[in-house]
C-alpha cells in the first residue's frame, strides 16, 4: 500500500463508526475559511478550496466504492465542486478589490437590492426542482427516502447561492448559510457523517455571529451610499 493510499484511508473508529481524517481536516479548513470570510480576508478563498477538495472525496466516496459505508450525498459532494469554481471567482474579485484599497478589507458588505434578490430566489427555486430530479436519476441504485433528495437539492443550491453572494459581498449570504445549516446538520447526523455534522453545527453559531458583524458594517456604510437596512426597515 502506497503512502498516498495510507493517508487517504486513515481514519478513527468511534463507537464502531469509521471517521476519516479527510473529513475532519476538510471541515477544519472550511471553518478557517469561514473565519477569513467574516473578516473579509482574501486568504479565506484558497483555504476553503483545500477543504472542498478533501470533503468532495468524503461525500462521493461510497459511489466510487470507497471504504466508507452509507449513502453517497451527491448534493454535498456536488457543492464542493461548485465551491471550488466559485471560490476562484471570489478569490479574483476580492484580490482585485484588495489591491485597489491597500489597507481596507477585501470587500464592502451590502444587502442585495430588490432586483438581485428576486433573481437569485427565482433561480434557486428552479434549480432545487432540477436538482431533485437529477439526484434521483443519479442515485437510482442507492435506496433513499424522497426527503433525502429534497434536502440534498436545497443544500446544493443554497450553498451555491451563499458562496456566490459572499463573492459579491452581499449580507444575504449569511442568511442563506443559516437556511442550509438548518437542513444540512440533521441530514449529516442521519447518514452518520458525524464530524461534518458537528462542524456544521459550529458553523451555524458562527454564521449568526458573522451575519451580525456584516450587517453592522453594511448599516454603518448605508448612509454614505444612500442605502437602507432591509431588516431594520421590515421590523420598524
Amino acid at each position: 500500500m502506497s503512502w498516498a493510499s495510507t493517508l487517504y484511508e486513515a481514519h478513527l473508529t468511534i463507537s464502531g463508526h469509521e471517521i476519516t481524517y479527510r473529513e475532519i481536516v476538510g471541515n477544519l479548513f472550511g471553518l478557517a475559511s469561514a473565519v477569513g470570510g467574516m473578516r473579509r480576508r482574501v486568504w479565506a478563498w484558497p483555504v476553503g478550496i483545500v477543504g472542498n477538495v478533501l470533503l468532495f472525496t468524503v461525500f462521493v466516496g461510497t459511489a466510487l466504492g470507497s471504504e466508507q459505508g452509507g449513502t453517497p450525498l451527491y448534493g454535498q459532494a456536488g457543492r464542493q465542486v461548485f465551491f471550488i469554481i466559485t471560490s476562484v471567482y471570489g478569490w479574483v474579485v476580492w484580490r482585485r478589490s484588495r489591491r485597489a484599497a491597500a489597507d481596507a478589507p477585501a470587500v464592502r458588505p451590502r444587502w442585495a437590492n430588490g432586483r438581485e434578490r428576486l433573481a437569485y430566489l427565482v433561480t434557486a427555486g428552479l434549480l432545487v426542482v432540477f436538482c431533485y430530479w437529477l439526484f434521483q436519476q443519479i442515485g437510482a441504485g442507492f435506496p433513499a427516502p424522497w426527503w433525502y433528495y429534497v434536502a440534498d437539492s436545497w443544500i446544493f443550491v443554497g450553498s451555491m447561492l451563499a458562496t456566490f453572494a459572499m463573492a459579491r459581498g452581499w449580507v444575504d449570504f449569511w442568511l442563506c448559510w443559516i437556511a442550509v445549516d438548518l437542513v444540512g446538520v440533521p441530514e449529516l447526523i442521519h447518514f452518520q457523517y458525524y464530524p461534518s455534522a458537528v462542524l456544521y453545527a459550529v458553523y451555524a453559531v458562527f454564521v449568526i455571529w458573522g451575519f451580525v458583524v456584516w450587517r453592522r458594517v453594511a448599516r454603518d456604510a448605508a448612509p454614505a451610499l444612500g442605502l437602507g437596512d432591509p431588516v431594520a426597515q421590515a421590523t420598524s
